[in-house]
């Protein structure tokens, strides 16, 4: 599962979500502002709260819009 961990006026979180839908990459997203538990998450993954962070099954992540960083959680090539 991929999850974006963001908020609510962020440039760079629409972009990674445009990405995302573009990609045809089903994702969840947690709004940090709003949700204590998404900002705990995040703060354990990232070890801050700089978003938008994204996941692919919590194991690796990428901060901002990365994409060659986004393309290898992703397991996208070419």
């Amino acid at each position: 599962m991929v999850k974006v961990y963001s908020i609510t006026v962020c440039p760079w979180c629409s972009k990674v979500k445009r990405y995302l839908k573009y990609r045809g990459i089903p994702y969840e997203e947690h709004n940090i502002e709003h949700d204590p538990a998404a900002l705990a998450e995040c703060k354990v993954l990232s070890g801050d709260t700089i978003v938008p962070v994204t996941t692919a099954d919590g194991k690796d992540f990428a901060l901002s819009y990365d994409r060659e960083k986004l393309d290898k959680i992703l397991g996208i090539t070419g």
